[in-house]
């Protein structure tokens, strides 16, 4: 590998290493900054306005299974969420080296 390669292995990894900083820092910075918040989802507020408009308003449906605790409602919520970037980004990358692999073909 010549200088000029190292050289962007270097950049790369200070970039990399820059990114990963700035997703720990807005992760925690909310944590720390923000005391006494209560964290509701959008189910809980619009559940809230409905009953102030219509307060004889009945749900359509019940849910098929209710998680014992709010944790387990964040746990499998984070869990849908690390799914479905993992499957974005192996979407993301299969193409990129489908893409890749075809340009190396035409060379």
């Amino acid at each position: 590998m010549d200088t000029t390669g190292k050289q962007s292995v270097k950049k790369t990894g200070l970039t990399n290493f820059i990114l990963l900083a700035a997703v720990i820092l807005l992760a925690i910075i909310p944590l720390v900054t923000i005391q006494g918040a209560e964290f509701g989802g959008a189910d809980g507020q619009a559940e809230e306005i409905i009953t102030q408009v219509n307060p004889d308003y009945q749900p359509w449906f019940q849910p098929l299974w209710e998680p014992p605790s709010g944790e387990i409602e964040s746990l499998l919520f984070a869990l849908q969420a690390a799914l479905g970037a993992g499957f974005i980004c192996y979407f993301l990358g299969y193409a990129r080296g489908r893409r890749l692999h075809k340009d190396a073909i035409h060379r």
